[in-house]
């Protein structure tokens, strides 16, 4: 009988540290994005340091070009995908960073297969819905816009985002300006 008592009590604990321990998993709001941290007082973006560690990734692209290959991967702030699949838009404060690659192959028993081999630029966009920049040439159209090159990954170069970026981003105007019909993430579990 003590030992079925002991084990009910035992077993009554160890719930009760269970349920104690379980938190609900809850949306992140907003104001739990900080992609402003990156940006100085006049607006210059600095491109994160811990993208691939501490960023979730988005998807990637593969463009064949006869002047050579690339894989472009895409990663976001923590939190993006799963405010993204709740409200079908990105949060104030969105980090997405691009990372083009460019790519070597060779044969393998799967066929020919092709990887990733070294970074040649990253883009960086940030969520801005409040248009705290005007006036600076690099922000617009709901986001801060950047572009650094491996030859100087620390040294932000485009100079204005109308002519620097959104050539590339026009065909996807309707999505807010990212392509994401190619980050699976935003539309499932």
């Amino acid at each position: 009988m003590i030992s079925r008592i002991s084990f009910l009590i035992a077993t009554l604990i160890l719930t009760l540290v269970a349920l104690a321990a379980h938190e609900p998993v809850k949306a992140p709001s907003p104001a739990s994005f900080n992609g402003f941290d990156l940006v100085d007082k006049t607006g210059q973006i600095r491109k994160p340091s811990d993208v691939r560690d501490d960023y979730q990734a988005l998807g990637m692209y593969t463009v064949l070009d006869p002047k050579g290959d690339q894989m472009h991967v895409t990663y976001a702030s923590p939190g993006t995908a799963e405010y993204y699949r709740q409200s079908g838009k990105f949060a104030d404060g969105t980090v997405l960073v691009k990372e083009v690659l460019g790519t070597d192959h060779a044969q393998m028993t799967t066929g020919d297969a092709h990887w990733a081999s070294g970074t040649k630029v990253w883009f960086v966009m940030i969520k801005d819905e409040k248009q705290r920049y005007q006036g600076n040439s690099l922000w617009g159209d709901g986001w801060g816009w950047a572009l650094f090159k491996a030859d100087a990954p620390d040294k932000q170069v485009a100079t204005d985002y109308r002519k620097d970026c959104l050539g590339c981003h026009f065909p996807a105007k309707s999505s807010d300006w990212v392509y994401v019909k190619g980050y699976p993430v935003l539309s499932s579990k």
